[in-house]
């Protein structure tokens, strides 16, 4: 009786284990990152439901962005061509920002994941807006959200012009976010400002990484500068030896030599 008594405990705890894993299997996984809604808002046509995330505040430089689509009937969208437009309205003039687009039509846990990067803040200058087209389901339909700009404690994009022909290019920095003692990935983003309306990616320059520690006056050996990636992204690895407060000397190069020269501040 008692081997008895073991054996059907034992099968329940084996029922309820099989059938708590395969709900959690079919259930959208969460986010590893959690993420927090800066915008929601209907379709024109109101057959949509979007909803923008990221991961804190707008501010202005590098802005992953989380797109979340639901139908009429409160369903998740988890198939759509989603594009970003960013919209500065000032009192005389409007202009664009540089824009990654989600680049697939899949959704990745429930998300549309892009990217916006936000050259000024919201203020007296100005207001934004980010207008979210979708084409999903045979129709193509878009919103457009007010959204609010904030300047970092530390400034995280640059910009320079380039001598030879006055072109505008912007720099964000991307990593590292979280900087430790040794070598850690780093990664920017580079954009050329071709018009008021047109950022694209700038994907033939040549960078030079130097860091400094200015407090100390010395730099730091095994680094590796950022080599393009794709969409203007490029990667490298700089190597900190303390903490401290450090600059990232950037020097960058086009075919006719020296185009700009920054630097951005990590503090640790």
């Amino acid at each position: 009786m008692k081997n008895n008594t073991w054996l059907i405990l034992w099968a329940l705890f084996a029922t309820t284990f099989l059938t708590t894993s395969c709900d959690t299997e079919e259930d959208t996984p969460e986010p590893a990152t959690a993420y927090e809604k800066i915008a929601e808002g209907q379709t024109e046509t109101a057959h949509l439901k979007v909803e923008v995330y990221a991961t804190a505040a707008l501010t202005t430089g590098y802005n992953p962005l989380y797109i979340a689509l639901y139908d009429e009937a409160g369903k998740r969208v988890e198939q759509a061509d989603i594009r970003l437009m960013p919209l500065m309205e000032m009192t005389d003039k409007k202009h664009a920002a540089p824009a990654e687009s989600p680049s697939s039509e899949k959704a990745v846990a429930g998300y549309f994941p892009g990217a916006v990067v936000f050259t000024m803040p919201s203020g007296d200058m100005g207001t934004w807006s980010l207008t979210v087209q979708v084409q999903a389901n045979g129709q193509t339909d878009k919103v457009t959200l007010p959204v609010t700009v904030q300047e970092p404690a530390t400034p995280r994009l640059k910009s320079f012009v380039l001598a030879t022909d006055g072109s505008k290019y912007f720099v964000a920095y991307l990593q590292p976010q979280e900087p430790k003692v040794g070598v850690n990935d780093m990664e920017v983003a580079v954009y050329r400002m071709a018009s008021m309306m047109d950022f694209p990616a700038a994907t033939d320059l040549t960078l030079e990484l130097a860091p400094e520690m200015p407090t100390m006056g010395h730099g730091s050996p095994n680094n590796v500068s950022p080599v393009h990636t794709g969409q203007g992204h490029y990667k490298g690895q700089v190597n900190f030896t303390m903490t401290g407060l450090w600059y990232l000397h950037l020097t960058l190069r086009d075919t006719s030599g020296e185009a700009g020269n920054l630097y951005f501040e990590v503090n640790f």
